[in-house]
Formats: structure tokens, C-alpha cells, sequence
């Protein structure tokens, strides 16, 4: 037995895995100020669309490395892209007809979707990981507020998004070893870029001086939330497991809630103070619960330049 947090690839994986949180938390309130000027498509066309320019450039470090824009590593891209752009579709669409409370907390719920999932590819599972999954999803409940009434057409929708990001999570962590980060997040990104501009042009009415007029929050989202935050999510699920990854991922609603109170000056309730410490305690779950070294652990611990 030993403890997971002593490793240095490890405690790496988590420090990228809470800054995707904090990014993707921040991006909430980036999002609520954008959409006042532009569809959510057309926001998430603009900023995917950043996000994948901003990567471009950086694809000479790939070479550099050794490592190709190859085959593989285009084909899942293109399918995480689908279904990245899928899961955020089902996402908007369910908002229409449920709240943004139950929305939020039927998306987190794919912090225990990630589990079942994972176990088709091989996965193990951990005690400290059912813990503090557990512990996020109680958590995600207090944070969430008002939850009350049946359920509607738009839950169905959101619980599908839910089940597409777990998808997304479980792959991620199946084929990041192999992949490089920057090739196979730009093959995403441009993959959502495309759908989502597809959707705007639909169903908006998208304008140069309505994406000028949010170009701020454009840019948080389309250059951390999206390029730096995904890149980031696909690097450090090669060393850590998919449920460990969502429960540090599933933190977003925590640093989501504190971006509120900064700067849109909402405040938090008791109840949702006691719904961050549980995410928090979950997150801890994950990290500290000592469990037996698995092949590749051992292998770093044997090699710590590897």
C-alpha cells in the first residue's frame, strides 16, 4: 500500500487537472456575459475556433518530438470532436426547457458515469476513487440549489450530454498515451468549430458586432478554457484514471460558484459552502486514499525519469 500523491507524475497530473477545473469554472461566468450578445453556437463556434488557432503554431513541437499528425491520431480526434460538439448540442438544447440548476448538476453527474465506463476498458477502480466520486456527486447537489419538480424533455437531454462527456473522459484516458496532446485537441477543436458553426448559422443569426461586442469572454474561453484546459485534460489523464481525472475536473461547479462571487458579486449560501468542502473532500478521497501500486506506478517509481 502506498500513497498515490508521493509520485511526481501523479501530483503533476492533478495540478493540470485543477487548473482544467478552475479554467472551465471561470469560463461559466464568461459564458453568462458573452451570451448577451451572441447565440451560445455562435459562442461556441468563435471559441473553439481559437482555441484550435491558437495550437496551430505549436505543432512544430510535436515534430520536434518525434511524433506525426497521424492517421490515428486524426480519426480520434475527429470522433472526440463529434462527440465533444454533441455533448455541448444536447447540453444547450436541454436548457431550454429545464434549469440551469438541474442542468448543471445532471452534467456532473458524469463523475459516476466515468466509473461504469471505465471498467469496459479495463479500468480500475480504487476505493478513495468511489469515495470521492461519491462525494462530488453530494456535493454537485448543494452546489446546485433548487432542484425540485419532475422531470422534463430537458433533463433527458442534459443527462445525455452527462453521458457523452463521460464518453469523452473514459477515451481520453484510453488513447492519451499514444496520442499527442496538441495534434489530437486541435483535430477536436476544429471538429466543434465546424459543427458549431453549422448549428449558429441554423438556428442563429450570428454577426461580427455581436461576437465583437463579447470578444473578451471569447477569448478567456476560446484560449484557457478551451485550448489550454483541454490540452492540459488529455496530457494528465495519461497518468491518472478516469474516475480520479473526473472527480478533479468535476471541481469546475466549485471554482464556477467562487468565479461568481469575484466577479458577477452573486453570493454562496450555506448550503452550497457545504457543497464545495464535499467536492473538495472528494477530490482529497481520490488523492490520499492509499491503495496497491498498479504495474505502471511501480514502473515510475523504478524509473522516476520516465
Amino acid at each position: 500500500m502506498y500513497d498515490r500523491c508521493v509520485r511526481p507524475r501523479a501530483l503533476k497530473a492533478d495540478a493540470m487537472l485543477l487548473l482544467v477545473a478552475l479554467f472551465w469554472g471561470a469560463g461559466f461566468a464568461a459564458q453568462r456575459v458573452a451570451m448577451d450578445s451572441m447565440g451560445p453556437f455562435t459562442f461556441n463556434a468563435a471559441r473553439y475556433a481559437i482555441g484550435a488557432v491558437l495550437l496551430v503554431p505549436l505543432l512544430g513541437v510535436v515534430k520536434a518530438r518525434g511524433r506525426r499528425f497521424d492517421r490515428r491520431t486524426l480519426v480520434v480526434g475527429l470522433l472526440l470532436g463529434v462527440v465533444m460538439a454533441a455533448a455541448s448540442g444536447l447540453q444547450q438544447v436541454g436548457l431550454v426547457t429545464t434549469t440551469a440548476s438541474r442542468a448543471g448538476f445532471i452534467t456532473g453527474l458524469y463523475v459516476i458515469l466515468v466509473p461504469a465506463l471505465g471498467l469496459l476498458f479495463g479500468q480500475r477502480l480504487f476505493v478513495g476513487h468511489i469515495t470521492g466520486a461519491a462525494f462530488a456527486v453530494a456535493g454537485l447537489w448543494l452546489l446546485s440549489g433548487h432542484l425540485s419538480g419532475g422531470l422534463v424533455r430537458g433533463d433527458v437531454y442534459v443527462l445525455g450530454c452527462a453521458a457523452l462527456w463521460a464518453v469523452h473522459v473514459v477515451v481520453v484516458a484510453h488513447v492519451a498515451a499514444k496520442a499527442d496532446a496538441l495534434a489530437l485537441s486541435i483535430a477536436q477543436f476544429v471538429v466543434v468549430a465546424v459543427l458549431s458553426s453549422v448549428l449558429a448559422i441554423a438556428r442563429e443569426t450570428p454577426t461580427l458586432a455581436g461576437v465583437g461586442a463579447g470578444m473578451l469572454p471569447v477569448l478567456y474561453s476560446g484560449v484557457f478554457a478551451i485550448g489550454v484546459a483541454f490540452t492540459f485534460q488529455v496530457l494528465a489523464q495519461r497518468d491518472a484514471p478516469p474516475t480520479h481525472a473526473a472527480v478533479i475536473m468535476s471541481l469546475e461547479a466549485v471554482f464556477g460558484a467562487l468565479a461568481g462571487v469575484a466577479l458577477l458579486g452573486e453570493r454562496l449560501s450555506a448550503a452550497e459552502t457545504a457543497g464545495c468542502g464535499l467536492m473538495f473532500a472528494g477530490m482529497l478521497a481520490c488523492q490520499l486514499w492509499p491503495h496497491k501500486r498498479t504495474p505502471a506506478e511501480r514502473a515510475e517509481l523504478t524509473d522516476p525519469v520516465r
